[in-house]
């Protein structure tokens, strides 16, 4: 029986070293992570058998598949549905990446609850939304409901937001990029097409942004209100 081959060389790939090229004698080089033969306890001169090559594949594969978890979360926090699906995207096959992700929640580098937090926190401040678009969203990145409700109801506690008050800064912030028959139309006391179709605009944009009852009632009022007190007449 033809012995295993021996490893002759550990050759460093790239500026940091973290992959290295497996040089056997008699048979072509691979590539293979650092940490995986450091986990392995190989090394040159070590002789390398099929069995312990399948092995040292697993450990690769494990280093791997962290290694670009760790690197997508190193952007923002993501939730554990969403992070799945970027790494089956990467060509990782989901018996490797859920125990790695098991493995990212054990250490709390991988928190739902956390990413929601972030993610209504991340829309406040920059596309401010309803409570309930908000919990839509969350919802469909895996968030468990009632954990998508809790998160977006402590965001805007601790925010100090409210659906009103946000639907009231949508509703202006919208005036702002409007015409000055739009809003002369929102100003008119009488019921006229323009007037309604103004505010039918204004509903229509203020309820894809996830105000919904009082708060979008509200804002409609108040935004009438601002068009009548800019008016010339």
């Amino acid at each position: 029986m033809t012995a295993p081959p021996r490893i002759t060389r550990l050759e460093p790939l790239g500026p940091r070293g973290l992959e290295v090229l497996v040089h056997l004698e008699g048979a072509e080089p691979f590539e293979v992570t650092l940490e995986a033969i450091e986990r392995s306890r190989l090394g040159v001169g070590d002789r390398l058998s099929d069995d312990a090559r399948k092995e040292l594949a697993e450990l690769d594969a494990d280093v791997r598949v962290r290694e670009a978890a760790l690197h997508l979360l190193s952007f923002r926090a993501r939730t554990r549905k969403e992070l799945e699906t970027r790494l089956r995207q990467k060509g990782f096959p989901v018996g490797r990446i859920r125990p790695c992700l098991d493995s990212l929640e054990g250490k709390g580098l991988l928190d739902d609850e956390a990413a929601a937090a972030a993610f209504v926190r991340d829309r406040l401040r920059h596309r401010p939304r309803g409570r309930s678009r908000l919990v839509s969203e969350l919802r469909a990145k895996g968030v468990d409901a009632d954990l998508a409700s809790e998160a977006t109801r402590q965001v805007f506690e601790d925010e100090e937001v409210t659906d009103a008050g946000l639907a009231r800064e949508g509703a202006e912030s919208w005036m702002g990029r409007q015409g000055a028959a739009t809003l002369a139309a929102l100003a008119d006391d009488a019921h006229s097409p323009e007037r309604d179709k103004a505010r039918r605009r204004l509903y229509g944009y203020l309820a894809r942004r996830g105000f919904r009852s009082e708060a979008l009632t509200a804002a409609l009022e108040h935004a009438e209100r601002i068009a009548r007190s800019r008016s010339p007449g």
